[in-house]
């Protein structure tokens, strides 16, 4: 437990690195993996490698934690000695499970909730948990710690994309036109989060090696604009691409400070499909 005894807690749509996790009690609350048979809690009743094999048969939704989940993960970290909490969630723009914290949190009687809103999902989003980990560890007042986490999110960028457009196209985050062209002309679209915080195509790459190399340039020009930057990369098993694609990050960027590895959540990999890389960067926050 950090000295100021605030709990950081998030949502499995941030990836972040569990090794990460577990060494400065950093509380998932599970998204839910919904197939015919049942509802699954992400990363405790399912894996992302079952959630693959069970494509062939079935491609599942997905749905936010409970608002009672939510609760129950506050009260443990209240009932473990923590004081107040910071909770970060994956973009409101993709998903309700902001606006559900916040709704659950307001309701917390002597237990401060600051609700953080990444504007992004995944290993970017990881990273600002991280970030508001390292925040509290060091001292930074409790106060300042919801403006500076937001200043930051908003700096903070991602980029991926899939070799197989369907997945995403099942779950309404692409239309059908880009769905047919994509897969019609070998285009794999490189994606990012806006400013609201949903899907929106930065690149139309023709072939997978070329999105791959769209990703790192982008990168490249965000990590330009601070002094010092984190970068994160990740993949799942069938583009197992992190060692080479953190050396390569390491070897362009020469400001970078870090290089963070993450695999792809159960609830996450629901609406990209079995190959997907995505890159990110922050400036750091120090």
């Amino acid at each position: 437990m950090n000295e100021q005894r605030i709990a950081i807690l998030t949502d499995t749509g941030t990836n972040v690195p569990a090794d990460f996790a577990a060494a400065h009690d950093v509380r998932n609350v599970s998204l839910l993996v919904n197939y015919s048979d049942g509802t699954f809690r992400s990363g405790v009743d399912i894996t992302t490698d079952e959630v693959i094999d069970r494509f062939a048969t079935e491609i599942p939704t997905t749905s936010l934690p409970s608002p009672k989940d939510i609760q129950d993960a506050l009260e443990a970290a209240r009932a473990d000695g923590y004081e107040r909490a910071v909770f970060v969630t994956i973009s409101s723009g993709l998903s309700a499970t902001n606006q559900t914290v916040e709704l659950v949190a307001s309701q917390m009687e002597g237990f401060p909730v600051t609700v953080v809103d990444t504007k992004s999902i995944g290993v970017a989003a990881g990273l600002v948990v991280m970030a508001a980990t390292e925040m509290v560890e060091a001292g930074v007042p409790y106060g300042e710690l919801g403006p500076r986490l937001a200043d930051l999110s908003e700096h903070t960028r991602v980029y991926f994309t899939v070799r197989e457009l369907k997945y995403l196209r099942h779950g309404g985050r692409i239309n059908e036109a880009t769905y047919r062209l994509g897969s019609a002309l070998n285009i794999k679209p490189v994606f990012y989060c806006d400013e609201q915080g949903k899907y929106a195509t930065v690149k139309k790459a023709r072939g997978w090696e070329k999105a791959l190399a769209a990703e790192l340039s982008f990168i490249q020009e965000q990590a330009k604009r601070y002094e010092k930057v984190v970068c994160a990369v990740c993949c799942t098993k069938a583009e197992d691409r992190l060692g080479e694609l953190s050396a390569r990050i390491r070897e362009t960027i020469p400001n970078v400070v870090d290089v963070v590895e993450s695999g792809i959540s159960p609830d996450l990999i629901v609406h990209t499909g079995a190959s997907l890389v995505g890159m990110a960067v922050q400036p750091t926050w120090r």
